[in-house]
């Protein structure tokens, strides 16, 4: 069974994907940074369009705060981001002045990183895509690729499991309530 905040994972991924679909994008302004620290649950608002982006300094602030780096041997080998506690995330670059974030999704995928792509709004990549697209550019080598795991938090509120809830609205947020951050609707 998918717990709460795998779900809004999961959701926030797909919402950042169809972002790029839009004409004129504000989309593409955002940083990866703030891609993937959306996608994990670091902002607390309704959609990705509803908070200031973030630079490399403020991403490196969230590295130092909520995340332990680990070496690429301790990531696990069977990974599914909707269904583990445990978040991972791949930095390019020096954490203190980062290049580029990218969210373990799946280790069992061809391309098990999600991210903010290059050219084509988000997506997936491998280990080697993303390797192609930022090594040995403005300096970058195999010594600035590292993994972080997200240290573990305040428990998450749990919600009633006999409820449903609905995470999606067509703008009116009247009959919403915030639960862990989020507005959510109960059905009835």
């Amino acid at each position: 069974m998918m717990k709460h905040e795998n779900f809004f994972i999961s959701e926030r991924i797909n919402e950042v994907s169809r972002m790029c679909e839009r004409e004129n994008p504000i989309y593409e302004q955002i940083s990866s940074f703030s891609i993937a620290l959306y996608v994990l649950g670091f902002f607390k608002c309704s959609d990705l369009l509803s908070f200031e982006d973030i630079d490399s300094q403020e991403a490196a602030v969230f590295l130092k705060d909520d995340f332990t780096e680990i070496d690429q041997t301790d990531l696990p080998s069977n990974y599914r981001i909707i269904s583990s506690k445990e978040q991972y995330l791949l930095v390019i670059g020096d954490p203190s002045y980062p290049l580029h974030f990218a969210v373990l999704a799946d280790t069992t995928s061809r391309k098990p990183f999600f991210s903010k792509l290059t050219f084509f709004g988000s997506g997936f990549d491998s280990l080697e895509d993303l390797k192609r697209e930022y090594l040995y550019k403005d300096g970058i080598d195999q010594d600035d690729i590292h993994f972080f795991k997200r240290n573990a938090g305040a428990p998450q509120p749990v919600l009633k499991p006999e409820k449903i809830y609905i995470a999606h609205t067509n703008g009116d947020y009247s009959t919403y309530k915030k639960i862990n951050g989020y507005l959510i609707r109960e059905a009835s």
